[in-house]
């Protein structure tokens, strides 16, 4: 579900900075893209803790 999120919002955000510049809008770039930016979501998961911090038990 991550790479149907990826793929709709860097397809979005392509599909958008390729009209403002007045360039053609290419699938295979929002694709890569998209492919990078799941690897990215995929490893800052895998660095967050999911244990709550000492602090937060207090409150």
């Amino acid at each position: 579900m991550s790479f149907v999120w990826s793929f709709l919002l860097v397809t979005m955000v392509t599909y958008v900075v390729s009209s403002i510049l007045n360039v053609p809008f290419s699938l295979t770039t929002s694709l890569v893209l998209s492919v990078v930016f799941l690897i990215l979501i995929v490893i800052i998961s895998a660095i967050i803790p999911n244990e709550p911090t000492p602090d937060a038990e207090h409150h």
